[in-house]
Order: structure tokens, then C-alpha cells, then sequence
């Protein structure tokens, strides 16, 4: 039986561990549950189908990402995990424009080829995506995307930890620094002592180069702030309306208790600053209030704080890093960590144990490695 230490238990440090347990691996997740981590912020959109990003590797994961939510989401519930926040609401693409609006159907047509669970797509006239989604303004005409879903980041982050300790993982809240023998990496050590595995992945999102940092390399991840605030209306039950995505960097979506999550913010070079500021809240409630002003009414519940991690390139890398044998690093998903978490566990622990799907090397860990010579003399 091979032995995993998977460091990082957001999103995808779950996710893997889950698919390595299910594949009979002896998993060991170990996390520090970081205030600020993304996945614990997050309420995630998976409908990949609509961008307009070009880069075929991105699209690749994010198409894939959203094809296997649904056999993941029976899978937790064949364990009992039931509360994932997982539910295929759809989603309107907003604008005012028809003819932008004909292209982006147009577009999202074509990608149904080849995802044909994309579902329906269809134009709405602003009565109509209104009726869908009351609290919008009018003038708003929307493409509907039957296949879109959301899903409540902690909640499937929970959920993918639940099921793989049933599976017999093990699970520890502690930092850790790996264990080295030469050029192999042979597990972690913590404060209550060494842990030996096989391999080690580390999963820990923007805060990977701290675990990364004792190998005497640079790993190229910068965390970008997201601000994401929480609001309820109350007597209203609004946890099966459809995902809202406004023609901005921001969206509208319910979840299961009848929260509106609207967000998130955008903010580069803040040098892990978690505070909540009047002027991230300001922005994301003006451009809510902008494409849907009946949340006037509503009632301020929270703001969280998340960091997403980023490649330079934008574009998530992940399998083994040269000459460091024994380590696997998976990072750099950024504002689609949701959509893709799931899927590139489900490749690592394939990698290690079976056969993945997809090719690692157009994903190159390396990529975002610079070795510190000055540090290895």
C-alpha cells in the first residue's frame, strides 16, 4: 500500500486525498487551516462553457472539472456526505446587448459538442431572466445555461474530508516541513513528530512556497484578495434561483439556507492582508446593486476573506518537480479553484496510482520553479 502525506486541505488537498483513499492509498492529510484560505471563502460557479479565455490548457481542465461534479457529488452521497452545497441552478450570462448576447450563445453552442453537459442554452429577454431571478434590474436580457451549477466551497471541502477518513485517511491540523534524504523527499516532520510516506503533495495554495521554501527553490505563486459578502432576504426562498453572472469580474449567486452571495473582489499585491475594508465591500455591493437593485433590501450577514493562488501565466501546474524525487506539487488555480479542484485531484492520485487522463507535462510544475543557488551553497 503506498503512503501519502497530502499537505494543504482546501479544495484540492481534499479532493486528492479522497481519490487516494478510494484508490486504496494510506493518506495522511495535513493542513494548518490558514485564516484566509480560498477555499473557505468561496462559492464557486461551475460553468466554465461561457468564457471567453482562449488558452485550450485551461479550458481543458475547467471543461473537465465541470463534467465530473456530478458522478463526484453521488459518489460523496453513496459515503453519506450530503450537505456539499452542490446544486445544478443554471446560470444567466447578463448583458444588454442582443448581439452580444447571440455571440455568447453562439460561442457556448459550439463548446456543446463536445460538453454536451452544458444542457440547454437559450436566450432570455429581461422579462425573462427576471421571472428566473426577481431582484434584477430591467433591461437585462441573459444567455440561460441549464447546466451550470454553484457549490459552497467549505461545504464540499467538509464533505471530501468526511469521506476520506471513512476511507481511513488520516487527518492533522499542524504546519509542517518536509523531510529530505538527498535529492528524495521522504515525508514531513511536525511538532509532535516525523511522519514517512512514499510521496508527499503539496496542496497548499498561496502559501506553498513557505513549504517549498527549505528546498532551496522559488516557487512562483502570488495570492490575489478576494472580499465575498454574504446577505439574506428574509421570508423569501431563493436557494434554487440561478447563478447570476453580470457582464463584470464579478456574480450573484444563492445557496442552500438562503444566502446571496454577491463578490468577490480582485486585489493584487496586498501581501496576505486580511482585513475586510469599507472599500472592497463598497465595490462589490455598487456593482451588485447595479444588475440587481432589488438587494436593497437585504441583510448584511458577513464578508469573508479568501486569497486564490496564481501562477504567472495563469494557468494551474501540478505533478513532480526535477530532481526533488518523492514530491508532487499541485498549485495555481486561482478564481477557478472550485471548478478545477475536483477533477485535478482525481488526476494525481491517477498519476501516482493508475493512469491520468491528461498530460502533466502541459502543466509543468517546473514552470514556476527558480532554484536559490546562493541558498544551496
Amino acid at each position: 500500500m503506498k503512503k501519502v502525506i497530502v499537505v494543504g486541505g482546501g479544495i484540492l488537498g481534499a479532493a486528492t486525498a479522497f481519490e487516494l483513499a478510494k484508490r486504496k492509498a494510506s493518506v495522511t492529510i495535513i493542513d494548518s487551516e490558514h485564516s484566509g484560505r480560498a477555499t473557505t471563502a468561496a462559492a464557486g460557479i461551475i460553468c466554465p462553457w461561457i468564457s471567453q479565455r482562449r488558452n485550450k490548457r485551461w479550458y481543458l481542465l475547467a471543461r473537465n472539472g465541470a463534467k465530473y461534479y456530478p458522478a463526484l457529488i453521488d459518489e460523496l452521497a453513496s459515503y453519506q456526505e450530503l450537505a456539499t452545497g452542490y446544486a445544478k441552478v443554471g446560470a444567466i450570462s447578463l448583458h444588454s446587448d442582443l448581439a452580444k448576447l447571440e455571440a455568447m450563445c453562439e460561442r457556448t453552442l459550439k463548446r456543446k459538442v463536445e460538453a454536451p453537459e452544458i444542457g440547454d442554452v437559450s436566450i432570455l429577454s429581461p422579462e425573462q431572466a427576471k421571472a428566473l431571478f426577481p431582484l434584477l434590474a430591467d433591461g437585462y436580457g441573459g444567455v440561460h445555461v441549464s447546466g451550470a451549477a454553484r457549490v459552497d466551497g467549505q461545504a464540499l471541502r467538509n464533505s471530501l474530508i468526511s469521506a476520506s477518513k471513512k476511507l481511513g485517511a488520516h487527518y492533522l491540523k499542524a504546519t509542517c516541513t518536509l523531510l529530505t534524504d538527498k535529492h528524495k523527499i521522504i515525508g514531513v516532520q511536525t511538532k509532535n513528530g516525523n511522519i514517512l510516506a512514499d510521496e508527499v503533495i503539496v496542496a497548499g495554495g498561496a502559501w506553498a512556497n513557505h513549504i517549498l521554501q527549505p528546498l532551496n527553490i522559488s516557487f512562483q505563486i502570488t495570492e490575489q484578495k478576494g472580499q465575498i459578502v454574504h446577505l439574506e432576504l428574509p421570508n423569501i426562498d431563493c436557494h434554487k434561483w440561478p447563478v447570476i453572472m453580470p457582464p463584470h469580474d464579478q456574480y450573484i449567486l444563492t445557496l442552500e439556507d438562503n444566502r446571496i452571495v454577491i463578490g468577490a473582489t480582485h486585489e493584487n499585491n496586498t501581501n496576505f492582508d486580511y482585513r475586510i475594508t469599507v472599500g472592497g465591500i463598497k465595490e462589490i455591493i455598487d456593482k451588485a446593486l447595479l444588475f440587481a437593485p432589488g438587494l436593497i433590501d437585504s441583510t448584511f450577514l458577513e464578508t469573508k476573506v479568501g486569497f486564490r493562488p496564481f501562477t504567472p501565466d495563469f494557468l494551474p501546474v501540478f505533478g513532480r518537480i526535477k530532481g526533488k524525487d518523492g514530491l508532487l506539487v499541485a498549485n495555481g488555480l486561482g478564481a477557478s479553484g472550485l471548478t478545477m479542484g475536483p477533477f485535478i485531484g482525481q488526476q494525481l492520485a491517477k498519476y501516482l496510482l493508475d493512469t491520468p487522463d491528461i498530460n502533466f507535462s502541459d502543466y509543468n510544475v517546473d514552470d514556476c520553479i527558480i532554484e536559490n543557488n546562493e541558498s544551496a551553497k
